[in-house]
């Protein structure tokens, strides 16, 4: 299992910008494709964005291109969502993982951007 720890989330106002931070244990995380997700009040967790081993790749749900970038740190067990013009409806609960695979959720973290 790979243990992981979200961080940076907060309370923004719309247009603003946070940087979440997601950080993995285990030697193997250079190898994993990692993804974020988020989750919102009443609906179900939902892909935002996911990033290729070597961070040459990644990928975004249309919702959030163009606003959000995914980014890693291999030599830090680390991957990153850098989330610029945000709206209302980006309020959720955001969490990363191991894309594509059944490892535990960790606790997530807030964001909750006001009108």
């Amino acid at each position: 299992q790979v243990q992981l720890v979200e961080s940076g989330g907060g309370l923004v106002q719309a247009g603003g910008s946070l940087r979440l931070s997601c950080a993995a244990s285990g030697r193997a995380f250079s190898t994993y494709v990692m993804g974020w997700f988020r989750q919102a009040p009443g609906k179900e967790r939902e892909f935002v964005a996911r990033i290729s081993w070597s961070g040459g790749i990644a990928y975004y749900a249309d919702s959030v291109k163009g606003r959000f970038t995914v980014s890693r740190d291999n030599a830090k067990n680390t991957v990153y969502l850098q989330m610029s013009s945000l709206k209302p409806e980006d309020t959720a609960v955001y969490y990363c993982n191991v894309y594509g695979s059944h490892n535990p959720w960790g606790q997530g973290t807030q964001v909750t951007v006001s009108s």
